[in-house]
């Protein structure tokens, strides 16, 4: 027992107590570090901001700048305390080796930000659907993208999905069609539904009204009980989904203040009496 009291007071004057201000002084200046490194990204930022770089290229470089200026400052806290930095790379390489086998997926999603940055399939503020998730672009991030949903859900999607697979970028594009279905019974006058129903998103202020972005009317098709038509109106893409809510109101005011008739699906029961 006295062997074990003595060689615990040799550990703690030895070893323990003369490494202390070492110790000390290498959480000092990882706690400093941290604060500089997190003062210096905010500063970063701004300088970014007045430059006017896109917001996706702000955010990727600021987590990649970041993570890496961390990494960095405990290594260097680590050698301060006295731990031997060429060991402790040889197994950080050998541990990093593991760990990027172990998390290939992960890298694949690092790989995928890059592309979403170099090609620019869409940036910060597009709305996009991919695998039947439509939201928002809130940031792309190192290995994910946030995605916000117009009912203000968060997704966060992996980078490789959206890399590598289709997706559709809803707002890409400046115009955007709205195309109201619509069914009128047969024995209606085709011509006439066709024109109040054109007059109707003439008068829309959002609606395109000349050229080829004039609203048109086409059949789509005859129906099993109903003639089914197909109102295209073009307008800024920001008022896709007014112009959808409205004309679909529109059209159906339209063709009631016109007595066409809109069909909807019946049944017929037919009691034979024997």
């Amino acid at each position: 027992m006295e062997h074990l009291i003595e060689g615990f007071k040799k550990f703690c004057t030895d070893i323990l107590f003369q490494n202390v201000p070492k110790i000390v002084m290498a959480l000092l200046i990882l706690w400093i570090g941290w604060k500089l490194v997190n003062w210096g990204a905010k500063i970063l930022k701004r300088g970014f901001d007045r430059k006017k770089m896109d917001v996706s290229l702000q955010s990727f470089l600021l987590s990649v700048i970041t993570i890496l200026l961390k990494v960095l400052l405990i290594i260097t806290a680590a050698g301060m305390m006295g731990i031997q930095m060429t060991s402790f790379i040889a197994i950080l390489g050998a541990a990093g080796l593991a760990v990027g086998m172990a998390l290939q997926g992960t890298l694949q999603n690092f790989a995928g930000g890059v592309i979403i940055l170099l090609l620019r399939p869409f940036r910060v503020g597009d709305e996009i659907e991919q695998n039947g998730i439509t939201g928002i672009v809130k940031e792309i991030q190192i290995f994910n993208t946030v995605l916000r949903t117009r009912d203000n859900k968060i997704i966060i999607v992996p980078n490789t999905e959206l890399a590598t697979k289709t997706l559709t970028n809803y707002t890409k594009s400046e115009n955007r069609r709205a195309d109201i279905n619509i069914g009128i019974a047969y024995g209606e006058d085709i011509e006439k539904a066709r024109k109040v129903l054109i007059d109707m998103a003439m008068k829309h202020p959002c609606s395109f009204k000349d050229g080829d972005f004039a609203p048109v009317v086409v059949v789509a098709d005859l129906g099993a009980s109903s003639i089914n038509l197909v109102l295209r109106v073009w307008g800024k893409t920001e008022d896709y989904f007014t112009l959808m809510s409205d004309l679909n109101q529109g059209a159906y005011d339209t063709l009631n203040e016109n007595h066409i008739e809109i069909p909807f699906n019946q049944l017929q029961v037919h009691i034979n009496q024997n």
